[in-house]
C-alpha cells in the first residue's frame, strides 16, 4: 500500500458536492437505468433489467452495484462519505463509472462483474484513470464564458448537465476547444 499517496489522495468531487452528486446520479437514472428507486417497492424495475440483459429476474437481481467492478467501498473511500454508509439493505459506495455515491442494492445498465473495490491501491488506480488530477479547460475562456452566460439565460436550472451540454455544443460550434490541465 502506498501510504503517503493514500493520505494525499483527494476524495472524488461528487462525494463532497451534493449538487454534483445529484446531477451525476440523475444522469445515470436517465441514461443508464440506475435503480430501483425504492428498494422495498421496485415495481417492474427487475423485469425491465432482465429484459435489457436478456436474462431472468433472479439473475438480474444478483447483478448489483455491490458486486460491480466500479463500486468502491475501500477504507479510503469510506472516509470520503458524508456520514453513515450502511442501512438494512446494503452499503453506500462510490461509482467510478458514473461518478456518484451509489447504493450497493441498486444496479444500472453498465454493471460489470468483479467488485466491489475494497483495497486502497485499487481505489487509487481507479481515481487516476478517472482523471481526478486533471481538468478540461477552454482554449478560449472568454468565448466559453459567453456561452455559459447564454445557457444561464436559456435554461431554468444552471448549472445542469443539459445547460452545460448545450453551452459546450455552442462553444464548439463557435470554434472553441478544450485542453487538459493538471490540477
Amino acid at each position: 500500500m502506498r501510504i503517503q499517496e493514500i493520505l494525499e489522495a483527494k476524495c472524488p468531487p461528487a462525494t463532497q458536492d451534493i449538487k454534483l452528486n445529484t446531477e451525476n446520479r440523475n444522469s445515470t437514472i436517465e441514461n443508464y437505468m440506475y435503480g430501483p428507486l425504492n428498494i422495498d417497492h421496485p415495481g417492474d424495475y427487475w423485469t425491465k433489467a432482465a429484459k435489457l440483459w436478456d436474462t431472468t429476474e433472479e439473475s438480474a437481481k444478483e447483478s448489483l452495484c455491490g458486486n460491480c467492478v466500479a463500486f468502491d467501498i475501500s477504507p479510503r473511500m469510506e472516509k470520503c462519505m458524508p456520514g453513515k454508509v450502511s442501512d438494512e439493505h446494503g452499503k453506500l459506495g462510490y461509482c467510478w463509472m458514473h461518478h456518484f455515491k451509489c447504493h450497493s442494492a441498486r444496479t444500472c445498465e453498465t454493471w460489470a462483474k468483479g467488485g466491489p473495490i475494497t483495497d486502497n491501491d485499487i481505489s487509487l488506480d481507479w481515481g487516476k484513470r478517472a482523471s481526478m488530477n486533471e481538468e478540461n479547460v477552454p482554449t478560449n475562456p472568454s468565448k466559453w464564458s459567453y456561452w455559459k452566460g447564454q445557457a444561464k439565460k436559456k435554461f431554468d436550472v444552471y448549472p445542469s448537465a443539459y445547460a452545460n451540454g448545450w453551452a459546450a455544443k455552442m462553444y464548439k460550434k463557435a470554434g472553441g476547444g478544450w485542453k487538459t490541465k493538471k490540477k
